[in-house]
């Protein structure tokens, strides 16, 4: 009995290994594991199962993810994983990785901000430009490249950048 669990524990690592590579295919910086999209994995007598819980209900890039799981998973020697879409508790920007969030920054997205108080809600919060830094920002529309993102724009350096919503 002792080999079975120390496979399975051995198993669940090279899963979650495995998956956690697996890449946004809408913002391609980040893999599941710094949003915090990959949320488990079970390994019950050599069966695996993989939760995943979306930015937001009806992502378009779920089925994508999915996919990409188990290929990353079938090249790592690992077949026939289950992939599980959990909606509840909701995915919230406060699952994203620190690592998460420097890598957006680099990338030209601002990250979602931590701790976020109700006045996001309201519009009032300041975003930093990821370009120059500067926080005189202001925001151009709800709706940017993708439905997780607003696009906003710097007063200082004039460049208009997409921030990642807080959820």
């Amino acid at each position: 009995m002792v080999t079975a669990v120390h496979s399975d524990t051995d198993l669940r690592r090279r899963v979650w290994e495995a998956a956690s590579k697996v890449v946004d295919p809408e913002i391609p910086v980040l893999t599941i594991a710094d949003l915090g999209v990959l949320r488990d994995v079970e390994v019950h007598d050599g069966r695996v199962e993989i939760a995943i819980t979306p930015t937001y209900s009806g992502c378009p890039a779920m089925n994508m993810i999915a996919l990409e799981i188990e290929l990353a998973l079938e090249r790592a020697g690992i077949a026939r994983p289950t992939i599980r879409t959990v909606l509840s508790p909701a995915w919230t920007t406060d699952w994203m990785s620190e690592d998460g969030r420097s890598k957006l920054r680099e990338y030209g997205i601002a990250p979602p901000q931590a701790s976020n108080s109700r006045r996001a809600l309201f519009g009032e919060q300041r975003v930093a430009c990821p370009q120059c830094g500067s926080q005189n920002t202001e925001l151009l529309s709800e709706f940017g490249s993708t439905s997780c993102k607003a696009l906003w724009r710097c007063k200082s350096c004039r460049e208009p950048f997409d921030y990642f919503k807080c959820h």
